[in-house]
């Protein structure tokens, strides 16, 4: 069989992953398309038809079995971030302006750029951070039980991770209102719109300017005048004379936010949602919520897995998954799939929250790619559910949430909502 043929093939019987239409298919049918292709012998090609997208017409290969997503993850040497995890790849006048996001790097320029960072989320700071996460979800669900919202995912669904944030990087007030809107209109420029138009990651240019804007007037403040920050961590030199230009600062600021916002929000709203679908598992874990919040956290990012994809391209030739990729082709990571997969969880379908073991991917595969924020996050949505179900108040979803079609994040437009009735 030819490539093109093999490719023909595909789009009939397993749905085209390059084909924006496919990204519009309910979700069982996606994964449903995902399970068949993890049944062939080896990686799909997937082709890019002319005029069906506005992205980079290239061909790449989908990564579907949980082992060839974590081996790629965990090879960095012969799959690389660089030139982008997204696709299309960014722009050279992007990088140019805004800087390179940890994202799209490797080797030494990443590690150095991630060791400087980690350095700075020492114990002291973590533990506070720890103690605010727990205070900010009590008020977010009070302001709730008090003005009653129809919809999620405008109260602590969005404002609980990016309240954290702003607080953890020293983010005035005043600010926050701007920022939000600007995450906001960011992250709707990535996957594929409901009008039809495959939406492409990285071209919120404009707000990721505004909030560039925004760190660079920060760093230069907090150099003069440093303060119980991260940016003021991230912006003064250590003992190594390592510390954050002010265009680095802000490209992990629009990383941190646009990334480390999108995804919580979106767990959390998906984690809401499974909980009210399976009421026996909502009240296992009020049973003993100190017993299973760990696992239901797991369990719900695996479920949900809040980010559908990254790309890699491949420098060497290296064997994976029945096939031999060569220097300069692509690859899709497909961590939805890999969370699904038949040969490393038992009924992968079902949402139990008492699963273990449970190596999901949901974080990413390991490797230096790990997400940063994967810690942040547990503590985000354990403290938020812990609030959401040991109150007197019943919080109940009164509709089906509203999906955004997507081919990069399992994004969440809107979740309705009631309050009540009180538990006696």
């Amino acid at each position: 069989m030819t490539v093109t043929d093999q490719v023909s093939d595909d789009r009939a019987a397993h749905r085209d992953l390059a084909d924006p239409a496919f990204w519009r298919l309910p979700r069982p049918e996606r994964l449903a398309a995902f399970a068949r292709l993890r049944e062939r012998e080896a990686p799909v090609l997937f082709t890019p038809r002319p005029g069906t997208a506005r992205t980079s017409g290239k061909p790449f290969y989908a990564l579907v079995r949980h082992a060839d997503v974590l081996t790629a993850s965990r090879t960095p040497k012969v799959f690389a971030s660089a030139p982008g995890a997204t696709t299309p790849e960014p722009a050279g006048w992007a990088k140019a302006l805004f800087g390179n996001s940890m994202v799209n790097m490797d080797g030494a320029e990443h590690a150095a750029l991630r060791r400087i960072i980690s350095r700075r989320f020492t114990p002291r700071l973590l533990a506070a951070t720890e103690e605010n996460i727990g205070r900010l979800a009590g008020r977010l669900v009070d302001e709730m039980i008090a003005e009653r919202p129809t919809d999620f995912m405008p109260s602590a669904a969005s404002r609980l991770p990016l309240e954290v944030i702003c607080d953890l990087m020293g983010i005035p007030a005043e600010h926050r209102p701007r920022i939000a809107a600007q995450i906001d209109h960011a992250s709707e420029q990535v996957g594929v719109e409901r009008r039809g138009r495959l939406r492409i990651p990285g071209r919120g240019t404009a707000s990721l300017a505004m909030m560039q804007l925004v760190m660079a007037r920060l760093a230069r403040e907090r150099r003069r005048r440093p303060q119980d920050d991260l940016v003021s961590a991230l912006v003064r030199a250590d003992v190594d004379g390592e510390g954050l230009s002010s265009r680095e600062l802000g490209a992990f600021f629009s990383l941190l936010l646009v990334a480390g916002v999108e995804t919580t929000r979106n767990a959390i709203a998906h984690g809401v949602s499974l909980l009210d679908r399976h009421p026996e598992q909502r009240e296992l874990l009020r049973s003993d919520f100190g017993r299973y919040i760990g696992g239901a956290v797991e369990e719900i990012v695996r479920h949900s897995t809040p980010i559908i994809q990254f790309r890699r391209t491949v420098v060497s030739e290296f064997e994976l998954g029945g096939r031999t990729f060569l220097p300069g082709e692509k690859v899709a990571l497909l961590y939805a799939s890999a969370n699904r997969d038949e040969a490393v969880f038992t009924r992968p379908d079902l949402f139990d929250i008492t699963r273990s073991p449970n190596p999901h991917l949901g974080y990413g595969g390991g490797g230096p790619h790990h997400c940063l924020g994967a810690h942040l996050a547990r503590l985000e949505m354990t403290a938020l559910f812990r609030e959401l179900l040991t109150r007197r108040t019943v919080i109940r979803r009164t509709g089906e949430p509203g999906l955004v079609d997507s081919n990069f994040d399992n994004r969440v437009g809107s979740l309705p909502l009631s309050m009540g009735p009180t538990v006696t």
